[in-house]
């Protein structure tokens, strides 16, 4: 059953109302081969300018992925912001960086998220700056919360994807010499892309181990690089190391005749046992999903819309 949601722009039209239909369709979308899918649809009658009429695209929401960055939460309020850290670099969906500059002062958590929202929102208004083949609503949508003292900044878009040319997602860079990138923690953070694209990797062991031979030889190349670190295990054992050297499957390691120590001290037979190439993780999720509840993902319909509604009659 549609739902009609009432939405107002207080500050500038407090008077002046305009309707979002919140629905649930059930549709067959083009590439499914026929098969029906039930999908959240978001419309409205208003316009995105009432003097030339222009509609406003309806919404079919059939996916609920939105990229993320998160902050590490390892710095607490109150924030300062001054002249030498207040600015920060945005990508969103794989735009241009865009250099946002906060205004200077003491911030809560909530306060300072409001603010990097706010200059967020702003970007795509910025006259000389924005690249017209970036994706607008991306920015003028996106949210930044403040939860368990991190910084969370959302793509204002839903897709199917954290990579690839119709991702979701959401990069932070430092600004220059600007020290608010490392200040808020973003430096030490996690984004929803970067962790998608670096899953950890595994094989089998492709030879008998002995523990204290310098060479472990994996079934087929895991794409290690020397310096990486790595894991090996036959489910009772398991042995964390660093590839010294890696040339195809052969991974040097290190044994206590040259290094010191063995860096793999137990046996490990070739089929039964299985190499690992570690990759950073986030300790809260892997790439998790941002949106948890349906509401979340009404509530992001109903913005995208009122985000591009003229409120002004």
């Amino acid at each position: 059953m549609a739902t009609n949601v009432t939405v107002r722009d207080l500050v500038n039209y407090p008077d002046n109302n305009k309707t979002v239909t919140v629905d649930q369709s059930m549709i067959v979308p083009a590439g499914a081969e026929g098969d029906e899918k039930w999908v959240l649809s978001f419309t409205t009658n208003g316009y995105s300018d009432n003097t030339n009429r222009t509609p406003i695209q309806d919404i079919y929401l059939q996916d609920t992925r939105v990229g993320w960055a998160k902050s590490s939460g390892f710095v607490t309020s109150p924030f300062i912001i001054g002249a030498s850290n207040k600015y920060l670099g945005v990508s969103i969906d794989g735009s241009d960086v865009y250099y946002i500059g906060l205004n200077e002062g003491t911030y809560g958590g909530d306060s300072l998220a409001d603010e990097i929202q706010s200059k967020i929102n702003e970007v795509p208004t910025l006259s000389g700056v924005w690249n017209s083949n970036d994706d607008a609503l991306a920015f003028i949508n996106s949210t930044v919360d403040y939860k368990n003292g991190k910084f969370y900044v959302i793509s204002g878009n839903i897709s199917e994807y954290y990579t690839g040319t119709s991702k979701s997602s959401v990069q932070i860079t430092a600004s220059g010499s600007d020290g608010l990138y490392s200040y808020l923690g973003f430096d030490l953070g996690f984004d929803s892309e970067s962790l998608s694209s670096a899953g950890v990797v595994e094989v089998l062991v492709g030879s008998d181990y002995t523990a204290g031979t310098a060479t472990i030889i994996a079934s087929s190349a895991l794409g290690a690089s020397a310096g990486d670190a790595l894991m090996v295990t036959d489910g009772t054992y398991i042995d964390y190391f660093t590839a010294l050297t890696v040339s195809g499957v052969n991974i040097g390691v290190a044994v206590s005749g040259v290094n010191g120590f063995d860096a793999i001290s137990h046996n490990y037979t070739a089929g039964e046992s299985k190499i690992q190439l570690l990759r950073p993780q986030d300790p809260e999720a892997e790439a998790d999903n941002y949106f948890k509840k349906i509401d979340d993902v009404v509530r992001w319909g109903i913005m995208s819309i009122s985000n591009q509604l003229d409120f002004s009659s």
